[in-house]
């Protein structure tokens, strides 16, 4: 039988925990060096636009019904952000999290917004990266063009929404995104990881719910795939609002609630 230390080993780290390791983590992620953060932003806008490519492939003709289409459209996503979180990566809607370091003022104003700002710009490069080498790859064109008229669908959908309705689905997924993360670091295997991801990023693909970073993919790839509807001012629309609902649910409804609950000074 295994001993009580090896028992706790495997045990998952309690709340409290988490919010210490959290904060250490954002205190980290707002010192990195600037080179690094770059390289590491454009592989975390590369990992989640591999995530989103999967999820158009998988929500092609799946015949399944809509429900469980988009539960498995769900899954499929979610290996993008395994892979930024087991990978390691600058991720702009999980670094919000770095708002408790913030909070407890060992990280300043200046630190948090260059690491956003940095993470941003670079998860952009890396989305917008990989859905032109998707659009040259021919993978498009899978299915008879269906991945195409898949992908031509998904975005023309997220340019339809109302800024209001961006905004708040904005909102929503990143408070399930950052629970993701914040569900990563009660594990210590990373098995225990990836089933803490796994879930939570189902259910914002699977709910419709808008990801600033997946859109900085499904967005231009459906202009690649040939929609004649797909502008910058439309892209611009879209993501403008989803951002700032991905920066309330991350930071306010994550971060601030969670700094408040666990490591707030009375």
């Amino acid at each position: 039988m295994p001993n009580d230390q090896s028992a706790h080993d495997i045990d998952a780290y309690a709340p409290h925990e988490i919010a210490q390791r959290a904060e250490t983590v954002g205190v980290a992620k707002a010192h990195l060096s600037f080179i690094p953060m770059v390289m590491l932003a454009i592989l975390a806008g590369a990992f989640i636009a591999f995530g989103a490519a999967f999820y158009t492939l998988v929500m092609t003709d799946s015949g399944l019904g809509f429900g469980p289409a988009r539960l498995l459209g769900g899954l499929a996503f979610s290996t993008g952000l395994i892979l930024v979180i087991v990978g390691g990566a600058e991720l702009f809607t999980g670094n919000n999290l770095i708002v408790m370091a913030w909070a407890d003022g060992k990280v300043s104003h200046r630190q948090l917004l260059r690491n956003w700002v940095v993470a941003y710009a670079g998860n952009f490069v890396g989305s917008l990266g990989v859905a032109a080498m998707v659009g040259l790859s021919g993978v498009l064109m899978l299915h008879d063009g269906g991945v195409a008229k898949t992908a031509i669908a998904i975005a023309e959908g997220k340019l339809a929404l109302s800024a209001s309705e961006a905004f708040v689905r904005g909102v929503l997924c990143n408070t399930l995104v950052c629970l993701a993360v914040w569900l990563c670091f009660s594990a210590r295997t990373v098995v225990g990881k990836v089933m803490a991801i796994v879930f939570p990023v189902s259910a914002f693909v699977a709910l419709g719910f808008e990801h600033s970073i997946a859109n900085m993919y499904l967005i231009p790839i459906g202009y690649f795939a040939g929609s004649d509807s797909i502008t910058v001012s439309g892209f611009l629309g879209n993501l403008i609002p989803v951002t700032a609902g991905n920066i309330v649910g991350g930071s306010g409804f994550v971060a601030l609630t969670y700094w408040a609950i666990y490591l707030r000074k009375n």
